[in-house]
């Protein structure tokens, strides 16, 4: 069995070189990108031309202008940047097909049997920086044992520490001189490690032999272990700067003094303990096209191709376990225009029948212009599908007797909703759902039916009798109104009333029920007071839902708060 070989490559200006590629010609000069780091605008990445003019990662923005007044900056854009670094781990698969992303710009590649198809590591490394330097990126890589090794020659090999003259240090300084140790910054009595001074003459890429980890790793300073940098700064008050230091300490107090996460982190790097590589999955892509050798433009021949698109495309999604949310339908049109439909669905579908209706619908509203060359079909958003069980005896009469089941039932509401979604819009095919409140205008939250699941089970009982039709409380003018009772003395229902320019004659009345605000909520309509509810039956026949209310955005007066049927 090959010895594992991996490749490390880090992108030190990923960020900045990504935008210099998007605006070459509109950006010359010193670039960095700023973002926010603890409330403070800091650099996150620079260009060469910022990086010459002595600017570094990690500085304030306000310092840096101060240093390099031309200096262009741009804003941080996390997602984009883990685009790119998404794009370049597809490039490096042509290295290897065990790739994996170390974020924020780094990439770590499994070279074990691949090497060899390209001439050997030497040819892999030539290849990468030909490549980057035709992307116009800057990479530093490095070749090891262990992915642990890897990554620190990639970031730290041909990289100098600057010379740290520390009284703490037994074999730099004498015995006398120790008393001069406190005059010194702080960084030189102890403190935090300096930042690092690219030696010249720097490579780009570094290769360690095989089974030599040791003497690759011995002059590298310890932060390329991956320690935190609060065990880095505890080990430097020791006077430990490289990797060659810490080797030859005593393992048991190693652990117990600086945990054992950094004797992990040491033995991962020297292949004495086992350091998986996960390549990032590809995304599943669920998409077919058909090509013509004439161009079409009617609707009966877009219908023909789309019933020969459906079944591939179903096929690879049930190879899959998947179903189809959203499904996007593109014509590419003979005079190089595209035009396409995108359709939901209220619940994930495999099958043809469930999704050949919804793109029927919208198959008006492509133009074929000169003629249509392809059609291309695609699933945007897929979802795992349950498997479904085979049916029992007591399914299987009922279907033949012709009673719909459970299952049949779903799917065809399912059908409904994502047939009036693609008329009307998700958004407005919505549903109502219990919810756990005593207050009447909280018992149902709105739902958009396409991305919920209907309750199961009957409605939840209310307390008493409510009105088929509610709305936010409307004032009731009474002719003689009370002088705000308090809880233990409010008034009967008025006899006359006015409503919405009406005027109402008490018949009959039935309550109160009495109703306490939910204090545990902020509701500025219940805030302070109760309400006792009536309900109304005035002459003519009107069936009112009444209300006296105190406190809170209500004042000591009457409201109709609904309608009954």
């Amino acid at each position: 069995m090959a010895a594992r070989r991996i490749l490390s490559l880090w992108f030190p200006r990923l960020a900045a070189e990504r935008v210099l590629r998007l605006r070459r010609d509109v950006l010359p000069g010193p670039l960095a990108v700023v973002g926010d780091l603890g409330g403070a605008q800091v650099l996150t990445s620079v260009s060469a031309e910022a990086e010459a003019a002595g600017l570094r990662e990690g500085q304030g923005l306000r310092d840096a202008a101060a240093i390099c007044p031309n200096l262009l900056t741009v804003p941080a854009d996390p997602l984009n940047e883990a685009r790119f670094l998404g794009s370049l781990r597809r490039w490096a698969g042509q290295f290897s097909p065990w790739v994996a992303e170390e974020a924020p710009a780094g990439l770590m590649l499994d070279l074990s049997g691949t090497a060899h198809l390209f001439g050997g590591e030497e040819a892999v490394l030539a290849r990468v920086a030909e490549d980057c330097e035709g992307l116009g990126l800057t990479v530093r890589a490095g070749i090891a044992d262990t992915p642990g090794a890897a990554w620190g020659l990639a970031r730290y090999a041909r990289v100098a520490v600057a010379p740290l003259r520390s009284g703490d240090a037994i074999d730099q300084e004498a015995r006398a001189t120790r008393s001069r140790a406190a005059k010194r910054r702080g960084w030189e009595r102890g403190g935090g490690l300096p930042k690092p001074v690219r030696a010249k003459g720097a490579e780009v890429a570094v290769i360690a032999p095989p089974g030599r980890l040791v003497e690759a790793l011995a002059d590298l300073p310890l932060a390329a272990l991956r320690l935190e940098e609060g065990t880095v700064d505890r080990l430097m008050r020791l006077g430990l700067r490289r990797v060659s230091d810490l080797i030859v300490l005593p393992r048991a107090g190693l652990a117990r003094r600086f945990g054992a996460d950094t004797l992990r982190r040491l033995d991962q790097a020297m292949g004495m303990e086992p350091e998986p590589l996960s390549p990032v999955r590809p995304p599943m892509h669920f998409a077919v096209r058909l090509t013509f050798p004439d161009p079409i433009g009617l609707r009966a021949d877009v219908e023909a191709a789309l019933d020969r698109l459906l079944p591939p495309l179903c096929a690879r999604l049930k190879a899959k376990g998947r179903g189809a949310r959203r499904v996007v339908l593109q014509a590419f049109r003979a005079d190089g225009g595209v035009a396409a439909v995108e359709v939901g669905l209220a619940r994930a579908a495999d099958s043809p029948d469930r999704i050949r209706p919804l793109l029927h619908l919208k198959l008006d509203q492509i133009d074929a212009g000169f003629g249509i060359d392809c059609l291309r079909l695609e699933a945007l958003a897929t979802e795992a599908m349950t498997t479904l069980q085979h049916r029992g005896q007591i399914e299987a009469t009922a279907s033949a007797m012709g009673v719909t089941g459970t299952i049949a039932g779903a799917h065809a509401l399912d059908d409904l909703i994502g047939r009036l979604g693609a008329r009307l819009g998700h958004e407005a095919v919505t549903r109502l759902h219990p919810a756990e409140s005593h207050v009447p205008a909280k018992a149902a939250q709105v739902l958009m039916a396409a991305w919920s699941v209907a309750h199961a089970g009957p409605w939840p009982a209310p307390p008493g009798p409510r009105p088929l039709v509610m709305f936010r409380p409307e004032p009731v003018e009474t002719p003689d109104p009370p002088d705000a009772p308090d809880l233990a003395t409010r008034p009967d229902p008025p006899a006359r009333f006015r409503w919405r320019r009406r005027a109402f004659v008490l018949r009959m009345a039935a309550g109160p029920e009495r109703l306490q605000p939910e204090w545990w909520l902020e509701d500025p309509e219940w805030r302070g007071g109760a309400r006792d509810y009536w309900r109304i039956e005035a002459e003519g026949g009107a069936r009112l839902w009444l209300f006296y209310g105190q406190g809170g955005g209500v004042t000591d007066r009457w409201y109709c708060e609904g309608i009954f049927a």
